[in-house]
């Protein structure tokens, strides 16, 4: 079945704008066609990646060196409604699958049972090295420290094969989960959500709460070309072992802005349980001028991973109370905003509604996007290496140089130094 881009898709892709796309379509480098009953036109998809794989027309600079590089994937897919891995709706994935199955669906890789056990020596080291950390070390501040330690517990994480990277991967994951500190009494299940619901809430595991972190799970595993993606197939293209690729993709999601954004509308339910919705906002708009966790500009209806994650909610097992704040707060946002809450918002929610701290979302984010991390690293390690190299546009000050006559006296004032100390040392040799 033929796949069809808009436009705008297809600018995405090849890390243009809409015009040039047209610019193409005139030149006959793609075909388009009108949408059925629409206005808008269309470009096939293969066609578009085959453009995206040879590199777009014109833009090496010959003056600067730069290049500016086009990103071919097939591991996600973003259609401005629904969210794709390999083809696949990643809603209905998150209610079908397990997040190991959906991990080898973006690895490309054949089914392999699960549980995942970590590798006992990386284990022992991983857990070593995070209990060093103080107390108020974040959930996802033990998860660095952990990736880091694992890989030179590889001795073979330099084979870059596609099975052995997803061995590593499999590995990294496990002992990213088990590394962490336990909270509950048990563990109530060996999948790698049952296994995390053990280091993230105390309260005992249902069906219900399993099922819906292992949808978080899968809505966060991958993203396109999120600034944590890039990061890690930039490290990729340097080859870059696993291990390190996943180190870049955490460092990226340090900031506010990315994996710990769920930690801001978490603050903000603890806030509207404790003086009501209307006095929460009032405080964050007033501290940050903004919402946290409303709106995400790829998909202008609303993002399908918050839509999903909040529904899950109302299927039962979590605390009626905590939920009826989710919902008033809601209520209050829809009332002054037509922005629709996003993934982060969904992330805050299910951890708030299950008694879980604030940073168990970027906990999750991060356990969840390291597989993305690694299918795009598999596609990074089969490019050629050190493609990305952008050039920076000099804004400092005027580069200033000696005159040639400076450096004329300079030359005489240096030989007659060297005169001097060589006749010295004569004398004195004498």
């Amino acid at each position: 079945m033929t796949r069809w881009l808009t436009i705008p898709d297809a600018a995405r892709r090849l890390g243009v704008k809409p015009q040039t796309v047209y610019a193409y379509i005139s030149r006959g480098m793609l075909v388009s066609q009108r949408q059925p009953g629409g206005r808008t036109s269309v470009v096939e998809a293969s066609a578009v990646e085959q453009l995206a794989r040879r590199g777009r027309p014109g833009r090496r600079s010959s003056s600067s060196g730069g290049l500016d590089v086009p990103v071919a994937s097939a591991v996600t897919y973003v259609d401005g409604e629904r969210l794709y891995y390999r083809g696949r709706d990643a809603v209905e994935l998150a209610d079908t699958e397990p997040f190991e199955a959906v991990a080898g669906l973006l690895w490309d890789a054949s089914p392999e049972p699960w549980p995942w056990p970590a590798p006992p020596l990386a284990l022992e080291r991983a857990r070593t090295a995070a209990a060093q950390l103080p107390p108020s070390a974040h959930l996802a501040d033990r998860l660095r420290v952990i990736a880091a330690v694992v890989g030179p517990c590889d001795p073979l994480r330099f084979d870059l094969r596609p099975e052995a990277v997803v061995g590593a991967g499999r590995s990294l994951l496990a002992v990213m989960v088990d590394g962490l500190p336990m909270v509950a009494r048990s563990v109530p299940a060996p999948s790698l959500a049952g296994r995390l619901w053990a280091r993230l809430s105390a309260r005992r595991a249902s069906r219900a709460g399993l099922a819906s972190l292992n949808a978080c799970l899968v809505l966060m595993a991958d993203h396109e070309l999120a600034a944590s993606t890039l990061a890690a197939r930039v490290a990729a293209s340097t080859r870059a072992d696993p291990y390190a690729v996943v180190t870049a993709g955490l460092g990226a999601i340090a900031g506010p802005l990315h994996g710990s954004a769920s930690a801001a509308v978490h603050e903000l339910l603890t806030g509207a349980a404790a003086s009501g919705p209307t006095e929460a906002l009032s405080r964050v708009v007033r501290a940050q001028g903004r919402v946290p966790g409303l709106g995400q500009p790829l998909y202008p209806n609303g993002d399908p991973r918050g839509r999903a994650l909040l529904e899950r909610l109302r299927a039962g097992g979590v605390d009626a109370g905590r939920l009826e704040v989710v919902d008033a707060l809601l209520k209050a946002i829809e009332e002054r905003s037509s922005v629709a809450p996003n993934c982060d918002f969904g992330l805050a929610a299910f951890a708030f509604c299950w008694g879980m701290p604030a940073d168990a979302g970027e906990a999750i984010f991060a356990i969840a996007r390291t597989a993305g991390w690694l299918a795009h690293a598999l596609e990074e390690y089969g490019e050629e290496p050190l493609r990305f190299r952008p050039r920076a546009i000099y804004a400092g000050r005027a580069p200033t140089t000696r005159s040639s006559s400076s450096r004329r006296e300079e030359a005489v004032i240096s030989a007659t130094a060297r005169s001097n100390t060589s006749r010295l040392a004569s004398d004195g040799a004498r």
